[in-house]
């Protein structure tokens, strides 16, 4: 986050310090414990500690912002010890009186996406009732992430687990890997090694898969992941194409307002055996994305697990691709 003004470094660590203790998991550690399960560990609140990192004496701007990039990717290089570590790191780098970078490295493990908002927004009340030496103006959180991870593991048995994993055997019954005419053979194990492409999309092309949207009762993100199926079903010559796609997991209220993990992966298949004209498939995409939603509370990993797909280092199980709509 980059930090225009004056900045004041001791309110700062009272808003960190106020974040942690409302939210348990960022004081939380995971530990192997007697039946080599992980167990959450809450410690106690405490004061954050910001370490600060002082760049004004470097006087060429470009080396100044370079330093400060470096900085930035050092601190999120740093691997976590999940049993003995805070999982929220705070580095602030001061570039000048007036301009500061803070750099936020949390695991995974106790936040995602959403959180990111959430974090956001609390720090910026809790920075400010600091320096007007005022209560914060933030609601009680019903719940806390241990709390909901008991729940879930309470709920997700029996018939409710049954009639989820039933539903996803179903959907996923003889999926076959999706194999797209890439110009370099696939390694034998799979890297993070990758490229990026950016483009964008003119406004009236956008205007009007919104108004495609609109006018069949569905999403922007069904609608742009139809054409995506064709696009992927026309490269990899299928008619069975199944995506990736990320989902927020927060379907109940009282755990909207929370720091923690709760995304989840589904599995949406298209049928593009009868070649469906565009409507037709955009309503099979709906049923099926809408299903999915509905039995959304399984995890992945669980999933994998249950349905033991062979195992390819090469790829992941169940999709090799995945399509994300960052709409917030």
């Amino acid at each position: 986050l980059r930090v225009r003004g004056r900045l004041d470094v001791e309110a700062l660590g009272a808003a960190f310090s106020g974040l942690v203790a409302r939210h348990e998991v960022l004081r939380t550690r995971f530990v192997i414990g007697a039946g080599g399960e992980p167990v959450q560990i809450v410690d106690e609140p405490g004061p954050v500690r910001i370490r600060l990192i002082d760049l004004s004496g470097v006087h060429d701007p470009q080396a100044r912002e370079t330093r400060v990039r470096e900085t930035a990717d050092a601190e999120a290089l740093k691997p976590f010890d999940l049993a003995a570590d805070a999982l929220l790191r705070v580095c602030l780098v001061r570039v000048s009186d007036e301009d500061h970078v803070l750099v936020l490295a949390m695991h995974h493990i106790v936040s995602d996406g959403w959180s990111i908002g959430v974090l956001t927004r609390e720090l910026g009340e809790l920075y400010a009732a600091a320096v007007e030496e005022r209560d914060a103006k933030l609601p009680e959180l019903p719940v806390q992430y241990a709390d909901f991870a008991i729940w879930q593991r309470q709920w997700l048995q029996g018939d409710v687990l049954q009639r989820q994993l039933g539903y996803w055997r179903n959907q996923l019954a003889g999926l076959e890997p999706l194999e797209l005419p890439t110009d370099h053979p696939r390694p034998a194990e799979r890297t993070g090694k990758g490229a990026s492409v950016e483009f964008d999309l003119p406004g009236d092309l956008t205007a009007g898969l919104r108004a495609v949207a609109a006018g069949t009762g569905t999403s922007l993100y069904m609608v742009l992941l139809a054409a995506f199926n064709i696009l992927l079903g026309t490269y990899a010559r299928r008619d069975d194409v199944a995506v990736g796609t990320p989902i927020a997991g927060r379907n109940r209220a009282e755990i909207e307002g929370l720091i923690g993990f709760f995304v989840n992966t589904l599995v949406i298949r298209a049928d593009l055996s009868t070649s469906p004209t565009f409507k037709d498939l955009l309503a099979q995409i709906k049923d099926t994305t809408l299903a999915a939603y509905d039995h959304q509370d399984l995890p992945f990993e669980r999933l994998v697990e249950e349905l033991a797909p062979e195992r390819d280092l090469s790829r992941t199980p169940l999709f090799q691709v995945m399509f994300i709509l960052q709409n917030a």
